[in-house]
């Protein structure tokens, strides 16, 4: 990886983009931050989706590539996406991010069976916003400021256990040894320990857990640079 552009924005709910222009217009500028600083333009890219989203819904997501100029042929779900970066051949990949939880379970290195729930980093803010009686926005700053995550814990600790729920409903009959999260939402402390409670099956992230969809997304792309 030699560069990459992060930016918060609600232009997607649920996995699905909502906000077409919105997207576009933010993708159009990070793309231009990312040519500006590698000094070369891009022309093709991958993209995303959550696993179970209507193919419909996930041509959106190239459509918006494609809008900025950019090619935009290949297409992976997330947690298969993720694990291009993780390489495990065996357990199972949750992908928590801005609306979903995604997972996908692993066996000989083939992913053989996907699943995806509206729970995610959303719902983080949308509870911490209704019990302090603060906007959205405010909400979604503070609940990534470390010194308020302690404090903040009990109120988004329900949050945390309905993803381990979601989670163990779906591996139910599974024989599962072992549990990678990923995605940004995974980054407030104590979600893996409280998934492992829930689930009982033993829980882990690794290093940076925010960017290894998308390192993974763009690998998928077997396009010439």
């Amino acid at each position: 990886m030699i560069a990459g552009e992060y930016a918060f924005a609600q232009i997607v709910r649920d996995g699905l983009v909502v906000d077409y222009i919105g997207a576009v217009d933010l993708l159009r500028e990070m793309k231009q931050h990312v040519e500006a600083r590698i000094g070369r333009e891009l022309t093709h890219a991958a993209s995303g989706f959550p696993p179970g989203v209507p193919r419909a819904e996930v041509r959106a997501t190239a459509n918006v590539v494609e809008a900025v100029g950019m090619r935009c042929e290949t297409l992976i779900d997330e947690p298969s996406a993720a694990n291009r970066v993780l390489g495990l051949r065996d357990g199972v990949i949750v992908d928590v991010g801005g609306g979903t939880t995604g997972i996908a379970v692993l066996q000989d290195g083939r992913v053989i069976y996907t699943a995806d729930e509206a729970t995610g980093g959303t719902h983080f803010s949308l509870v911490i916003a209704g019990a302090l009686g603060i906007p959205l926005e405010e909400a979604e700053a503070l609940k990534k400021d470390p010194a308020r995550q302690q404090h903040l814990f009990p109120i988004v600790r329900p949050v945390m256990e309905k993803v381990g729920t979601i989670v163990k409903r779906h591996l139910s009959g599974m024989a599962v040894d072992s549990i990678t999260l990923v995605g940004g939402t995974t980054l407030f402390p104590g979600m893996a320990g409280v998934v492992g409670e829930v689930t009982g099956i033993p829980t882990r992230m690794p290093e940076r857990p925010l960017f290894v969809t998308p390192l993974g997304i763009a690998l998928s792309d077997t396009q010439e640079l």
